[in-house]
């Protein structure tokens, strides 16, 4: 049995991390910790996994940490990770990182999440954990950057195309709207029932965090530099999001052709499911689970493509144990279906 465990584990990717590792069957929880005001069982906090797990969720200690955990899930908020990784990539443990600090360089991420980076050495070795594109990479891996929400969406549904040769990368179009707990449990007005409900909003218009992730990544998968138009919308449902993709190609195919390069794409990849042409996804069919559902169709000379994912499964902690179990050796889906 591998020891993991999960830093961070009151968070909505907490939760979601143990919910699923608590019915993993080779995988046993050693650790759970978080900044909370009094330690106790995890099953007390979250009274849907009694029994279950009822592991205590102790206040950090990263002792504690080390010597009880194999490979850990930091689920702590950007800017936070990079002061406990390196601690325990020094101890010879794997690390699967859920915030953005290991996702790009460290120039980038001062200027997008404004701070120095407190961990530079161990920038180059992170991997970013996107299975379907990075699979190889992964099983060596001994630190993972595991992708944000929006990235994940955008970049399933806009590398095949991209990787085909057929897209001019110059102007590439993203549209995302996502569920409130995309944003994180935490308490702020704007992500209020009052704000929310019966509301959909655009906000950080091609000036989102995500933005030079998508770039970052897209740029690999396309050999140059790639510039995302990219826009989020925060929509009145707690998790789930749908991305809009314009792709103005370069080269004449028919929407058969199209579905055809995904299918060859994303063959053997068990998570990524492209429909059929002239069928396109939806947010409640991926709900729950660590699916990234895709449709796409040609029109005029642009291929729109909509992808669909749950923000905290295949955006967030489903991933990250999908990349834990490539780690590990295991299979793929190992407690994920």
């Amino acid at each position: 049995m591998i020891k993991v465990g999960v830093v961070g584990a009151t968070g909505y990717t907490g939760e979601e991390i143990v919910r699923i590792l608590a019915g993993h069957p080779k995988v046993k929880v050693a650790h759970l910790s978080a900044v909370i005001e009094k330690e106790e069982s995890i099953a007390d906090i979250f009274p849907s996994l009694k029994g279950r797990i009822d592991l205590i969720c102790t206040k950090p200690d990263i002792e504690a940490t080390k010597k009880e955990c194999d490979i850990v899930f930091l689920a702590l908020p950007h800017r936070v990770s990079m002061e406990v990784a390196p601690k325990l990539l020094q101890a010879g443990k794997l690390v699967i990182d859920l915030s953005a600090d290991y996702r790009l360089n460290h120039d980038t991420y001062k200027v997008w999440y404004g701070a120095e980076h407190k961990d530079k050495a161990n920038i180059p070795q992170a991997v970013y954990g996107l299975p379907e594109l990075y699979r190889d990479r992964i099983k060596n891996a001994k630190l993972i950057a595991n992708p944000g929400c929006y990235p994940t969406s955008i970049i399933l549904g806009s590398a095949p195309l991209i990787k085909a040769g057929v897209v001019d990368t110059s102007y590439i179009i993203a549209d995302s709207k996502s569920g409130v707990t995309g944003a994180g449990r935490k308490a702020d007005i704007a992500l209020s029932f009052g704000e929310v409900n019966e509301n959909l909003k655009a906000y950080k218009a091609n000036d989102h965090q995500h933005k030079p992730e998508i770039n970052k990544i897209l740029s690999d998968v396309a050999a140059k530099d790639v510039d995302v138009i990219f826009t989020p919308h925060l929509i009145p449902m707690n998790r789930g999001i749908l991305s809009t993709i314009y792709l103005k190609l370069t080269k004449k195919i028919d929407t058969k052709d199209a579905v055809e390069i995904y299918k060859k794409c994303y063959a053997g990849t068990p998570f990524a499911r492209v429909l059929e042409a002239g069928r396109f996804p939806c947010v409640r069919d991926v709900v729950m689970t660590n699916y990234c559902d895709i449709g796409v169709k040609v029109t005029g000379g642009v291929a729109i493509v909509v992808s669909c994912i749950d923000n905290l499964k295949k955006g967030a902690a489903g991933q990250a144990v999908q990349n834990m179990n490539i780690m590990c050796g295991f299979d793929e889906t190992e407690g994920l279906l």
